[in-house]
């Protein structure tokens, strides 16, 4: 069993109320959801217009499965208009099987 948790800071750009930022937030989640078998949350900075803090588990047999599902979920980040990637960060932990 492979997984990685990786936290994704992110810059939301043109907001002006929490509640445009949860707009946003909430979509981010949603497409990433539909897209990547993977559980995914905003972690941090919930009381900030622009800014939010993901958090994003992926689980596999396979730590290549593990680094294509993080590296797609980056690409489809990077490509959206309305945020600005700022950090990634990713632990992993793997188990040996008995």
């Amino acid at each position: 069993m492979h997984v990685a948790a990786v936290t994704v800071e992110l810059r939301i750009r043109d907001m002006h109320s929490l509640k445009e930022k949860r707009r946003v937030v909430k979509s981010i989640i949603a497409d990433i959801g539909k897209s990547h078998p993977v559980a995914i949350a905003e972690v941090d900075h919930q009381d900030l217009w622009q800014r939010s803090t993901l958090g994003i588990a992926a689980i596999s047999t396979s730590p290549g499965q593990v680094e294509r599902m993080l590296r797609s979920i980056n690409n489809d980040l990077d490509a959206r208009d309305d945020v600005e990637l700022l950090g990634v960060t990713t632990s992993y932990l793997e188990s040996t099987e008995q």
